[in-house]
């Protein structure tokens, strides 16, 4: 499997990065290294998230301190394609 981010996504890492360094560079630091250690993983499991619903969509939960990241992503071919990443306290509307 290969891993792809969307141009969605990119934007969603820099915006939570930006959100966290103004409180803590090393906060940030931490959140971005546990997304990216653990993306691996879907690599590896592709089918590890559960289907959000029929489209073929799937989230993954990435623990983080009181919470988690939730990376929207699905599979086509031999891809992982992660189309959204927001923190589990974040109001999506």
């Amino acid at each position: 499997m290969k891993l792809v981010w969307a141009k969605e996504a990119e934007v969603d890492l820099d915006r939570l990065f930006n959100f966290l360094l103004e409180k803590s560079p090393n906060a940030a630091a931490k959140a971005m290294r546990a997304i990216y250690d653990n993306v691996d993983k879907l690599i590896e499991f592709p089918e590890i998230g559960p289907l959000i619903d029929d489209s073929g969509r799937r989230e993954y939960y990435i623990p983080f301190a009181a919470s988690a990241y939730v990376l929207r992503y699905y599979i086509v071919n031999d891809h992982v394609v992660i189309v959204r990443v927001w923190h589990g306290r974040e109001s999506r509307k």
